[in-house]
């Protein structure tokens, strides 16, 4: 639902001071939450007398607070009223119901200070802006939550949308609710380069504490589930990302926290407003499968029933239709219509004991046919998020594909609800060996973060670690390793030790020596060859998987790198004073650090490997350290200034270099750097970019996106800040720069269809450089279109009409033209 946001200026309640981030025109970066309340209404009378009086006798205890919402509601119809004290008292019953021993007084007083906090506030729906903390307590007490964190969840808001602070709740609440809600609070009082920096601090501040209290981040998944339902009351631009950043980072996260259920709400919310045309392809789809679905589901399901009473087994039988999310990404990734998805179609057993869930496996094997290869036993062998379950997909008369999980009630439990259904809130905060296994994802996820401080790495390398499919090997002793899918044999060290890894030679798998790049399969046994002094090779980053592998590598040569930058640097600018016939040793380090702070550096050591790295020119900081003593000294970059870094460049050189499109490239503080677009992705504008020094040949453009980026974010100082410069159009021309792109349709094969296309492409106004057209196999068509387009607006207006056209099945881009 609709939470108050810190850049909102409407969101203040009235005679309420607003914070630094409340007034327009500040930038908080990312916004997470995904409504904004609209504006407040005015005081009711008999609100303004009551306030008078409380004023004269002075604060109140909020635990002196009737439940009732109606003083705290100003103007609100008694309609509204009566639905928000019925939502509470529906919250009160169902914390009773789950947890009849946890203390309800905290959730009242919790309830009647948010009351207080936010009145007059309103959502962008209209409605009562409380509604929102309401909505994430019932969320929260579904999952069976205790009581400090259904309370924490009411005012989860509070630090972050009003006066109060987290010293104020402690007084109240207690520590342990000031904690939750400072975990849950965004970062607003720090000044951010730019939104993706606020957005990553956000996420790596919610996981530390995370790591502390785990209650942090299912309230957060909590909030976010409730906006993500009300997500039709924003803009679309604003739509967009909250959903994106949904399926990047919430999504994932409620998945390796085994919460099966929420995740599959924020994923199927998300991909509505993602790809709306895709969400209502597969809808429709799905929904003329649904009748002849359910018919033939409840004919297997009474079947499987009278198996089960047959064979005494007690157990429930139960159903489902698989969700769209999930079949959309099959759909990409296989290239296959609707009616071949082998598990649109789901039935799930839950039995008593572990030994049922065996049985109930043989015996649906004695009745219906397994598809071999598609028998995955999770029990034996849980995935890290602690999901157990026997899968098996089966084939029923007539040729119906069919898959049925198989569990205990308990495992059922932990696959919907995950470590909110295991979490035990002790009063002495004790964990148990058993907790402690449950945290240790979260727990290694903090070692690694803490290694990298760049806020754009953190976040690739989370969006990677967050959704592994899993390998499962063994150690020559048993040990299991869960490792990424096809992750190679390096990986594995690494997963045993950092000092494994780092000294690693050779391998063995299965009692055969393989190359370190193999790909790793279940059930492999691998075993590692180590030599003292062996370093990690920089090739490594192109097979490893792991996040942890990776990291290590990353870490170990941008040490590396950063040594020999120094020295380069130390000799380019000693060779530079030579040529200006100036002795360095009369600046000492004070001198160095002056400069490196007018960089925005810290250290001596960090200037010359600048210098080294190619990101500042030689000459520009030996006539920073005494002014006028080149010749041709640049001017001093100013703080957030941006310079076109070919603007004084001939056309003939720019052309050599660049090419086409150049001219759209700035980059930050610097003049004499070349720039040119990375013929890997072919970035075009719109799209996020990232800069990346090449010694010799300049500053390398890449599309935030593309799979090099990953390789290149290790060597951080090599990065420079990037953008495209504002709407520029072709020399001598009013007409607007544009960038060649591939298009690859897949479409059935039919009479017609590529002047359906061509048709389609012209009426938008684009140029179509070439076509180039293949049969498949399996009886399709592959259509490749290379286009002019002006930015990423405009090439996704054009895929999705492209994508309309009756037989298409999927159109992509080809980054590499």
């Amino acid at each position: 639902m609709v939470t108050a946001h810190p850049a909102s200026s409407e969101a203040a309640p009235p005679n309420k001071p607003k914070k630094p981030s409340e007034i327009p025109g500040t930038d908080t970066g990312m916004e997470l939450e995904a409504a904004l309340p609209v504006g407040v209404t005015e005081e009711a009378p008999a609100v303004a007398e009551l306030r008078g009086k409380a004023a004269e006798v002075g604060p109140v205890e909020p635990s002196v607070f009737d439940e009732s919402s109606a003083s705290h509601l100003g103007d609100v119809p008694a309609a509204e009223i009566e639905t928000v004290d019925a939502k509470f008292q529906k919250l009160l019953e169902t914390v009773h119901q789950n947890r009849p021993a946890d203390d309800l007084d905290i959730i009242r007083k919790a309830w009647a200070f948010s009351l207080q906090q936010h009145e007059g506030q309103k959502r962008a729906s209209g409605e009562p802006y409380i509604i929102h903390p309401l909505e994430v307590g019932q969320v929260l007490a579904e999952l069976k939550m205790d009581s400090t964190a259904i309370a924490a969840g009411l005012l989860h808001d509070a630090v972050e949308d009003t006066d109060v602070t987290s010293a104020e709740l402690g007084k109240r609440f207690g520590d342990q609710v000031a904690h939750i809600v400072e975990g849950v609070t965004k970062l607003d009082k720090i000044k951010f380069a730019n939104r993706e920096d606020h957005q990553a601090e956000n996420i790596r501040k919610m996981l530390l504490a995370m790591v502390t209290d785990v209650r942090v981040v299912i309230i957060k998944l909590a909030d976010r589930l409730h906006n993500m339902r009300t997500l039709e009351h924003l803009k679309p631009e604003r739509q967009q990302k909250i959903a994106r950043e949904t399926l990047d980072i919430y999504a994932p996260l409620a998945h390796r926290l085994g919460m099966g259920k929420l995740r599959g709400e924020l994923e199927d919310l998300a991909f509505r407003y993602t790809d709306p045309f895709a969400y209502k392809q597969v809808s429709t789809e799905v929904d003329s499968l649904r009748g002849a679905g359910e018919e033939f589901l409840h004919k297997i399901v009474t079947e499987l029933e009278e198996k089960l009473h047959e064979h005494h087994i007690k157990g429930r039988v139960e159903w489902r239709i698989k969700r769209l999310y999930s079949i959309q990404q099959k759909l990409e990734s296989q290239k296959i219509p609707v009616d071949q998805v082998y598990d649109l179609l789901a039935v799930r057993v839950i039995c008593q004991t572990v030994q049922d869930c065996y049985a109930v496996l043989g015996l649906l094997h004695s009745t219906w046919r397994p598809v071999p290869g598609r028998i995955k036993d999770f029990i034996a062998m849980p995935r890290p998020n602690l999901y157990q379950s026997l899968h098996t997909t089966l084939i029923a008369p007539g040729g119906h594909q069919f898959e049925v999980q198989i569990r205990t009630e308990d495992m059922h439990r932990v696959a919907e609800e995950g470590i909110a259904a295991h979490w035990k809130y002790k009063a002495s905060d004790n964990v148990t060996s058993k907790d402690e296994q449950r945290l240790a994802w979260m727990r290694q996820l903090m070692e690694w973060q803490r290694e990298m401080p760049d806020p754009n790495e953190f976040m690739s390398t989370l969006k990677i670690d967050l959704y592994p499919e899993e390998v499962y090997t063994f150690t020559p002793k048993g040990k299991v390793v869960v490792l990424p899918k096809d992750a190679s044999p390096v990986d594995f060290a690494y997963a045993i030790h950092t000092e494994v890894g780092n000294t690693t030679v050779g391998a063995k798998v299965n009692g055969r020596i393989v190359p370190l790049r193999t790909r790793l399969r279940n059930g492999d046994i691998v075993e590692i060859s180590t030599q003292t002094g062996h370093a990690p090779s920089r090739d490594w980053l192109s097979f490893t998987k792991s996040s942890r592998a990776r990291n290590k590598i990353k870490h170990w040569l941008n040490e590396q790198q950063r040594v020999r930058a120094i020295e380069i640097g130390r000799k380019l600018l000693d060779r530079e004073a030579r040529k200006y016939k100036l002795s360095l040793g009369k600046f000492g380090e004070a001198d160095y650090d002056k400069v490196a702070g007018e960089y925005g550096l810290g250290t001596q050591a960090e200037l010359l490997a600048g210098v080294g790295f190619g990101k500042f020119s030689a000459r520009q900081v030996l006539n920073k350290l005494e002014p006028g003593s080149t010749m041709a000294a640049e001017p001093a970059p100013t703080e957030g200034s941006i310079g076109n870094t070919i603007g004084q460049m001939s056309d003939a050189v720019k052309k050599v270099f660049f090419g086409k499109g150049s001219d759209s490239l700035q980059v930050e503080g610097q003049d004499d750097l070349l720039v040119y677009r990375a013929r890997c992705c072919n970035p075009i504008r719109g799209e996020e970019i990232i800069g990346y020094v090449t010694r010799g040949k300049g500053v390398a453009v890449h599309a935030r996106s593309c799979p090099n980026v990953q390789n290149l974010l290790y060597e951080s100082d090599r990065r420079i800040q990037v953008e495209w410069a504002p709407s520029p159009v072709e020399p001598g021309t009013t007409k607007a720069q544009t960038y060649p792109v591939k298009l690859t349709v897949l479409c059935d094969d039919r009479p017609g269809l590529l002047k359906e296309f061509t048709a389609i492409i012209a009426d938008d106004g684009t140029n179509i450089r070439s076509v180039d057209t293949k049969a498949t196999p399996e009886g399709t068509m592959v259509v490749d279109f290379v286009v002019e387009t002006v930015d990423v607006r405009h090439l996704n207006k054009l895929v999705q009409n492209l994508r309309k056209v009756p037989g298409v099945r999927d159109v992509h881009r080809v980054q590499k033209i």
